[in-house]
């Protein structure tokens, strides 16, 4: 059955809707990316959040039981520099091991580990900042990349090109499937995203306040409080710029590199991401460095992912026709809408 908005992306993910689930480090567990799969979008369970391959081996099998036979994945994140800590060959044949078909991968090029993958009809989505990239990711033979915009959560890179321009390059740039994330959190700015040309979009922010998301219930009431302007750019000193929630710890580390320059060991106490993991344990947004895009603005309360994905698909289909009253668009009330 053809889906309403379908293209590359749903055919490559076999999803509902051009849209992937953010990584969300500490909170991407087999709860949000199932539930984001029962959705009928794809999550990523990060494997960065386990200390061992036992734990992640545990979190994909309680995955494949509540996704009801819908797709899912796991994020690896590499550092830029090969570490045995990574374990990443280790996470690899888990992946292999468990049937996994999506692997999203992050931080230096994944290219020695795409024969494999491939060799087992493993989908490869590869996460840069930057379109230069993403392009050398497509240039090695991954299956879609993503790319993000200035007013994304963590890591929009140092160029700090917007979302609206990156999305306009990207849509001219690519062969492959190209996904767009950047403070997008609403349907209208799904369409939005398809008419600059490219083929789905990444949504992180937006689905923190979604029940499935561990997080304190505290940090999820702070966060429908919060407007677009309560994030902040840190770290941009040392060249690892963060988008992260505005409070005590980025007021503190913004004075640090104003005094200090560019000393990452310095940084290092007030942006460690177990300091980070504290503010979803105990729900005290005031200190620590947690990542929030711009698209907090959107997150009005707190409710299923499944309601979320709704409300966005929703917004995706009143974005279409108000686009009516325009001559050009003169769209048959039954037919699919297809991007190609």
């Amino acid at each position: 059955m053809a889906h309403l908005f379908s293209n590359r992306v749903t055919e490559l993910f076999g999803t509902n809707l051009p849209v992937v689930a953010g990584g969300l480090m500490w909170l991407a567990d087999a709860d949000y990316v199932a539930a984001a799969g029962r959705a009928g979008i794809i999550g990523f369970i990060t494997a960065a959040s386990h200390g061992s391959t036992a734990s992640l081996r545990d979190e994909i099998v309680k995955c494949q039981d509540l996704v009801e036979g819908k797709p899912f994945g796991v994020n690896i994140s590499m550092l830029p520099a090969p570490s045995p800590s990574e374990r990443i060959e280790e996470t690899l044949d888990l992946i292999l091991e468990s049937g996994v078909r999506f692997v999203e991968t992050s931080g230096r090029t994944p290219e020695p580990y795409l024969p494999s993958l491939h060799a087992a009809g493993v989908k490869v989505l590869h996460k840069a900042s930057s379109i230069r990239h993403a392009l050398k990711a497509q240039a090695i033979g991954v299956d879609a990349v993503s790319v993000v915009g200035a007013e994304c959560g963590g890591h929009p890179g140092v160029d700090l090109i917007g979302t609206m321009v990156q999305g306009a390059l990207a849509g001219r740039a690519f062969d492959i499937p190209v996904l767009l994330g950047g403070g997008i959190g609403t349907g209208a700015q799904v369409l939005a995203a398809l008419a600059l040309g490219v083929d789905g979009v990444t949504i992180g922010t937006r689905f923190l306040v979604a029940e499935e998301i561990w997080a304190h219930p505290h940090y999820k009431e702070a966060l429908v409080r919060a407007s677009a302007a309560d994030t902040q750019l840190i770290m941009q000193s040392v060249r690892n710029t963060v988008r992260a929630f505005k409070n005590e710890t980025t007021a503190a580390v913004l004075e640090l590199e104003r005094v200090q320059g560019g000393d990452f060991e310095l940084l290092r106490p007030h942006v460690a991401g177990a300091v980070g993991r504290k503010v979803y344990e105990t729900g005290d947004s005031s200190r620590g460095a947690v990542s929030l895009g711009q698209a907090i603005g959107f997150a009005d309360r707190v409710e299923p992912l499944y309601e979320i994905v709704q409300r966005i698909e929703a917004e995706m289909i009143a974005a279409v026709g108000a686009l009516r009253k325009f001559s050009a668009f003169k769209l048959e009330a039954e037919s699919p809408v297809a991007f190609a």
